[in-house]
């Protein structure tokens, strides 16, 4: 069997597989309706936040609950000392530009 052969056998034999864990995981979609339902009703009860990306600081843990404020709450022009701060973005609603009312 020449190589080309091998490999195009293991390409068809990988998308196969792919479209049959798709198949799959559709299929299970309905089948996992209840205990998802569960799951939500259990984050309303519990009141839970979001996921928790990062253990350093409060404002890397919860991005959706930060305030501009909150990197620099040492000092103004503190420089970001937790390296998981250069990869968060803060959210959207804090992203808008400050334009000082007249």
């Amino acid at each position: 069997m020449r190589p080309s052969t091998a490999f195009i056998m293991l390409l068809l034999g990988s998308g196969v597989l792919g479209l049959l864990m798709g198949l799959h995981a559709n299929l299970e979609v309905g089948a996992r309706q209840p205990e998802q339902c569960e799951r939500a009703l259990l984050v309303r009860q519990l009141r839970l936040t979001d996921l928790c990306l990062f253990t350093e600081a409060r404002y890397t843990r919860h991005p959706a609950m930060a305030d501009l404020h909150a990197p620099f709450q040492d000092h103004p022009v503190a420089l970001e000392h937790f390296p998981s701060g250069s990869l968060v973005t803060p959210p959207a609603t804090l992203q808008r530009i400050y334009v000082p009312r007249p």
